[in-house]
């Protein structure tokens, strides 16, 4: 059997939101300790004192998430807030995994998380997953799933996203125990006697000529069919009459990204700013010699793709209940939205009745699951569905 328990504070006192999380859990589980507890917190709150507090609260050690950019569950969003789904099991078995300097060796930082998992060698219990929370301010996120593939054989299924800052970009945090870290990836082992169903779609489509990436450099994006990126960008803008100002691009940005051409789908990434020399600085690596195109959505189609996230999540399940699940989108989809987001999240909550969600608006999103889109992305709908 597994119990969880959704919960969300709006206080703005850390002290407060920890009172508030741990009072409504421990009704909720009539005292007993939690198994695991994952959180999602605003970068206004004071991390050391949320975690000591958690594990205080809750009763467990185990304790994983990251700072964000935006708190949700079903019944509320926010921001300034924190949102946290703590599980009790006897069916699934929880560890907890940290690898630290990521910027400097990514493959180092994902096999030292790999190693705290108890199911890569021999599993207890024949499904095996992982919550993924990385700081991508640090870069190398595609690098860290690949790793942690390698890592563990490709038998686990990944989903997360990067950690958020409100909203800033400046300094990002994931939680592991009692511990946040920056320039760090963390990870929750999920082993299960049921499936977990992992789903993921965007609901962009193509609207700009194929180019190809003549020259980048991480997530500088330098040059396309030879020319300075930012060139094909003001094409694109006067040929569809949009505004675009290189001194303010993001209003722009935040309705027209990139999308990386890769086995018949867009893997996207966003801009975030111009250099001077025209390349654009991007919110994710984008590989030299791909070829990509600007895309472009609606607030109807950012909902549908949520939905179908929720559909392929809930048929991954195999038959079985779903007990509560975790959503994530980018923190451009929320503020490309404005109110709208609300019903994104409804459309979620709708199919998944009468299992709860908690989840957060992230930098970038993870996903890695048979018969889905893997690897990392950017505006893009996450969802894992933990059975009942």
């Amino acid at each position: 059997m597994n119990q969880t328990h959704t919960a969300v504070s709006h206080a703005r006192d850390t002290d407060a939101a920890v009172a508030e999380i741990g009072a409504s859990i421990n009704r909720a589980f009539s005292g007993a300790a939690a198994d695991a507890v994952v959180v999602f917190a605003s970068a206004e709150h004071d991390f050391d004192k949320l975690l000591e507090g958690l594990a205080r609260e809750c009763g467990t050690e185990k304790i994983m998430g990251a700072s964000s950019a935006g708190e949700f569950s079903h019944s509320t969003r926010g921001e300034g807030s924190v949102s946290a789904l703590a599980l009790r099991s006897d069916d699934m078995r929880f560890s907890i995994g940290l690898g630290e300097n990521l910027s400097v060796n990514p493959a180092l930082a994902a096999r030292a998380v790999a190693r705290s998992f108890a199911g890569v060698h021999d599993s207890p219990l024949p499904y095996r997953a992982a919550l993924v929370m990385t700081d991508a301010l640090a870069g190398h996120t595609d690098a860290v799933v690949d790793e942690l593939t390698l890592a563990t054989g490709g038998e686990y299924r990944f989903f997360g996203g990067g950690a958020g800052d409100d909203g800033k970009f400046r300094k990002t945090h994931v939680f592991a125990g009692r511990k946040a870290a920056s320039n760090a990836v963390a990870a929750l082992e999920i082993l299960s006697s049921k499936p977990l169903g992992v789903g993921v779609s965007h609901g962009w489509v193509p609207a700009g000529k194929a180019m190809r990436v003549t020259e980048a450099d991480g997530t500088r994006l330098v040059s396309l069919n030879g020319a300075p990126a930012v060139d094909y960008i003001e094409e694109y803008a006067r040929e569809t009459g949009q505004r675009f100002d290189r001194g303010d691009p993001l209003p722009f940005f935040l309705h027209n990204i990139l999308g990386i051409e890769t086995g018949g789908q867009h893997r996207l990434r966003v801009p975030l700013g111009v250099e001077e020399d025209g390349t654009l600085a991007c919110a994710a690596a984008v590989p030299q010699g791909a070829v990509i195109r600007i895309m472009k959505t609606s607030a109807e189609s950012a909902v549908m793709a949520a939905q179908q996230a929720t559909r392929s999540a809930l048929e991954a399940l195999g038959g079985e209940r779903p007990g509560a699940a975790f959503v994530f989108d980018c923190v451009a989809t929320r503020l490309r939205m404005g109110s709208a987001f609300d019903d994104e999240l409804r459309s979620c909550a709708e199919l998944l009745h009468p299992a709860g969600f908690v989840g957060c608006n992230t930098y970038g999103q993870i996903a890695r699951a048979e018969g889905q889109f893997g690897g990392f992305h950017n505006c893009t709908a996450v969802v894992c569905v933990l059975p009942e």
